[in-house]
């Protein structure tokens, strides 16, 4: 496993689900973790290996408490995993699973949800760690996005917000690459989050992956010297468990997905 010690980073969203599984991949290679969510209850798991700050993304004023608080305690960042994500909650409404719908029966909430909770979140986040890294000329983001940014998946919302999500890597990765700040674009595969889990009956998950696949997938690329080579690229969390020599946490080595599998 490599070794963070010393290293500071923020996963945002991360109560539950893949961003609870980088923090978690985070801790296990010694990095000093603070996490984000709504419920601090539900956070709780960081106790002792970093720090959980209560934070609505969608409000301004709470992001910049965040960054205001890493700084003034640890007077530095050096990996941001932007995880934060709106619009997969109530993919049921009334009995009936609209997540699927054409656009002119989906939901305009869904729109906003995946644009101000993820895609603006994403952005906001980016900004206040851009001011830390660039003044440091070290640091590295990293944006969770999925194949949808290719190739229609589920509906139009989630994949011109997927799409949105990539292109963001690609110019702010323009933009810093003079500092030395690398930015990325992760795919993770089908993860064994709880929700996933609820319909594990229904889903073949031979080739699934732990949340702390994709933390451990984090800690590879912020521990590589040369990460400023993959600057503005979509990685595969799967590719660089190949690529690093890292395995699942059940020993496994998860398959990595193209688009056509997807």
């Amino acid at each position: 496993m490599q070794n963070l010690k010393g290293k500071i980073a923020l996963v945002t969203g991360a109560s539950r689900g893949v961003g609870k599984g980088i923090a978690l991949g985070l801790i296990e290679a010694e990095a000093t973790v603070y996490i984000t969510g709504r419920t601090v209850a539900d956070m709780a798991y960081i106790d002792g290996h970093g720090s959980a700050i209560e934070c609505d993304h969608r409000a301004d004023d709470q992001v910049e408490a965040v960054f205001r608080r890493i700084n003034e305690e640890q007077g530095r960042l050096d990996v941001l995993v932007n995880n934060v994500w709106g619009g997969y909650e109530n993919m049921i409404e009334n009995g009936e699973f609209t997540f699927t719908h054409p656009l002119w029966q989906q939901p305009l909430w869904r729109w906003d949800a995946m644009f101000q909770a993820g895609v603006r979140a994403h952005y906001v986040a980016s900004h206040f760690a851009a001011r830390m890294m660039t003044r440091q000329r070290s640091g590295l983001i990293v944006n969770i996005s999925f194949w949808a940014a290719q190739k229609y998946l589920s509906n139009t919302a989630y994949g011109v917000s997927k799409a949105a999500t990539d292109k963001m890597t690609a110019d702010l990765a323009h933009e810093l690459r003079e500092y030395e700040v690398g930015v990325l674009s992760l795919y993770p595969g089908l993860v064994r989050t709880e929700s996933v889990m609820m319909a594990a009956a229904f889903l073949d998950l031979s080739n699934s992956e732990s949340p702390e696949f994709i933390g451990r997938a984090v800690a590879h690329l912020a521990a590589d010297p040369n990460v400023l080579e993959k600057t503005g690229e979509v990685v595969v969390a799967a590719a660089l468990a190949e690529e690093y020599g890292f395995t699942d946490i059940d020993g496994k080595k998860p398959r990595p997905l193209t688009l056509n599998d997807v």
